[in-house]
Formats: C-alpha cells, structure tokens, sequence
C-alpha cells in the first residue's frame, strides 16, 4: 500500500497529515482556514488519494504560515509514500474547466521541483483565504513532493472559479500522474533508473 504519515511541528504549526495514494477520495481536513480546508477537500476528492490533513497554526499572526505548512507536509507525506516511485505513470496534463474559468495543470513526478504559476487574480481575498497565498501552496507542494508543476489560468472572471480550478486541475493531474502503469509495474519512468532529482 501507498501509504504514509507525516508529523510537522515548529514554533508556527503543528500538521499531521496520512495519505493513501490508492485511496478513494475521502477527505478530513482542518487548518482553521475555510476556503483551504475546502480546496483541499477538492484535491483528495477528484485525485482519489485519501488525505487526512490536520493543522494548527499561528493564524493570529496571519495565514502564512499554516498555508505554506500545509502544502510542505502534504509533499513530504507523498514523496513518503511513493518510495522509489516504480510504475508511476510519471507524466500528466488536465484542461479543467469551472464555469465560465479554464485552467491547465501539467506535471512531471520528476523529483526535480519546480514551479510555474500563470494565474492572475483580481481580488486580495477568496473567502478569508489570502489570495497570494494560492501560489505558496502550490510552491511548498510542488518543492516537497518533488514535482515540476505547471499551472495556467486561461481565463476567467470569477477567482473563486478559477482558483478552485486550479485545485482542481492538480488533482486530477496528480490521480494520473501516480497512478501505476501496468506495463512498467517494477520500473522507475526514467531512463536514469531513478526519479530523486
């Protein structure tokens, strides 16, 4: 099983996160930050991994650091539970549209992390999440799990639309992406032999 947990605790935040990647979407997840618990719900849900995600932050200050938190738990507990990443699928790239929104995600499980984000909002807030924080979870996410990850908001003229297609897009990239491909089941995806940077 493609199971693991993660503990992470600093003078900022206490998260403990489980995921399982062979999972069927369920979904428990508190950070104090509505619209996050609500786009992580997203994640697990349309990418069929079980993530359970708990996190306790210093949200009197502001939301930065459990944001960020999150995102570097999240990666860590899926690098942990992909190990050596045999039979992955590897690659993936979504069109996801929400409404009037459409986004593109495309990633590579590369081990080598990397972040490109077109995604113009047009309003400071989204729920009472602060809206340049998008990018920092998506940052922390993509440097902790190892992925170089692309991210493109289309268009759109509803933020809450297209950042929740952006969620949404990771997530059915990533269910593609760490699915096991049975013709390669014993096999790194590269021709390297290894996919750790």
């Amino acid at each position: 099983m493609r199971e693991a947990s993660i503990e992470r605790n600093t003078k900022e935040t206490q998260i403990k996160v489980t995921v399982n990647i062979d999972g069927t979407g369920k979904a428990d997840i508190s950070t104090g930050i509505g619209f996050l618990d609500h786009m992580l719900e997203q994640v697990a849900r349309h990418s069929l991994i079980d993530i359970s995600l708990k996190a306790k932050g210093d949200l009197h200050v502001d939301q930065h650091h459990t944001v960020e938190d999150s995102g570097i738990a999240l990666g860590q507990a899926l690098t942990k539970a992909l190990g050596d990443k045999k039979g992955i699928t590897r690659f993936a790239s979504v069109l996801l549209p929400m409404d009037e929104a459409l986004t593109r995600v495309a990633l590579d499980v590369s081990g080598r992390p990397s972040l490109v984000w077109n995604v113009a909002l047009t309003r400071t807030k989204i729920g009472e999440m602060d809206a340049e924080l998008f990018r920092e979870w998506f940052g922390a996410l993509a440097q902790h799990a190892g992925l170089t990850l692309h991210v493109e908001s289309l268009y759109g003229d509803n933020n809450h639309h297209m950042i929740e297609s952006c969620f949404k897009g990771l997530a059915r990239a990533l269910g593609q992406a760490l699915a096991i491909d049975p013709r390669q089941r014993d096999m790194v995806p590269s021709t390297k032999g290894t996919l750790s940077g």
